[in-house]
């Protein structure tokens, strides 16, 4: 089941329609219902908050006017190398803090003068 924090994708008649992050699940007077806020990922930024079967949370279809409409969870796909591999990777790296090389430029003392 999705839970608090987790994006999900939201299919709007078997059609991909917008991201969101779930904000919130509070439980419903009904047993097995709870309302879902969301923060849709779209532009302007919308919060709606939508009263779900513990099931439609878990990703099977439901309507909401007569139109089919079903979430999915969305997880970080895997990496197909490690952090270190990708180092060594990329040609050229730039120095870093721990190399001992790499210069901290402070931008609020540039933005004073």
């Amino acid at each position: 089941m999705a839970a608090k924090n987790d994006i999900v994708l939201i299919h709007f008649e078997d059609q991909p329609l917008s991201y969101a992050r779930i904000e919130q699940i509070r439980p419903d007077n009904k047993p097995d219902w709870y309302h879902v806020k969301l923060l849709m990922l779209q532009v302007p930024l919308q919060v709606v908050t939508w009263i779900l079967r513990d099931r439609y949370i878990m990703g099977d279809e439901f309507t909401m006017n007569d139109k089919r409409m079903r979430l999915e969870r969305i997880t970080c796909p895997e990496s197909t190398m490690e952090e270190d591999d990708l180092h060594e990777a990329v040609p050229n790296k730039p120095p870093t803090p721990a190399d001992g090389k790499a210069t901290v430029i402070s931008l609020s003392d540039k933005l004073k003068r």
